[in-house]
């Protein structure tokens, strides 16, 4: 009995398996072939899959599959507005044309509600004060106001130019809400385009609208009567007279009038 205990094989031990570094890189291997399998995929995607890539993603996180149609952009070719084109005129014609308007604005008998500058070679300004076309701080173009706009229309339609409708305010505060002063200009600038546009006075794609606020005071705001002045509408017009304008009668880094 003894000596049979003594032949028995021992048994043995536990533990075994592979070593520890397999785990490590066991995983390193099942992510590359995540990562090959997903680009694999993605390389040839076509329709089929990525329809039903979107609808396993929106089943996923609760969207509905059935709102894939609703969620689709659409792609639509948004047609060209064309604006009107002046050809170039000689600065030597603005001045003709000047003279024109002047004689016009006699004609009419509106000298002393428009005052008529001309800048420069290519540009010529209408300058109305704010009384003429509205209530103190207030936007809306008075009714009263009405036939002197359509007499300026009918003197600017024929000339070859560009039409800028600037509004313009003092220093003085703007009362009540939270419109300040550059939103009164630009609002009234935009009521006088609207005015243009609505009574189909002028075209729209020859005109802009702008508003300074106080920032171009034409004398300073040092009284009552500099500041209204400085309240005011300026009809800008300007021509394409220089070397190297194009179309829209603007240089490269210009801002189109």
């Amino acid at each position: 009995m003894a000596d049979e205990e003594e032949h028995k094989c021992p048994e043995p031990e536990g533990g075994g398996g592979a070593p520890e570094w397999m785990v490590t890189y066991s995983d390193m291997v099942t992510l590359l072939l995540t990562f090959f399998i997903l680009l694999v995929s993605m390389a040839s995607m076509d329709r089929v899959k990525f329809s039903a890539a979107s609808a396993s993603l929106k089943s996923a996180f609760g969207t509905g599959a059935g709102s894939a149609s609703q969620n689709e952009f659409k792609i639509q070719t948004i047609p060209s507005i064309p604006s009107t084109q002046f050809a170039p005129i000689q600065s030597d014609s603005v001045a003709k044309i000047q003279k024109r308007i002047e004689t016009e604005i006699k004609a009419l008998k509106i000298q002393n509600a428009v005052e008529l500058i001309q800048r420069d070679d290519d540009t010529i300004i209408l300058r109305l004060d704010e009384a003429v076309l509205f209530k103190p701080d207030q936007s809306r173009v008075s009714p009263e106001a009405y036939p002197l706009l359509r007499q300026i229309a009918d003197i600017i339609r024929p000339i070859p130019m560009r039409l800028r409708i600037e509004g313009h305010t003092d220093d003085t505060l703007v009362p009540k809400g939270e419109r300040d002063n550059w939103d009164l200009s630009i609002d009234r600038s935009v009521s006088v385009l609207r005015f243009f546009t609505k009574s189909k006075l002028l075209p729209l794609d020859r005109m802009s609208a702008v508003g300074y606020g106080y920032e171009r005071p034409i004398v300073p705001n040092t009284s009552e009567q500099n500041r209204a002045k400085n309240r005011r509408v300026d009809f800008v017009l300007r021509a394409n007279t220089k070397l190297g304008l194009g179309n829209s009668g603007t240089k490269a880094g210009e801002i189109p009038l």
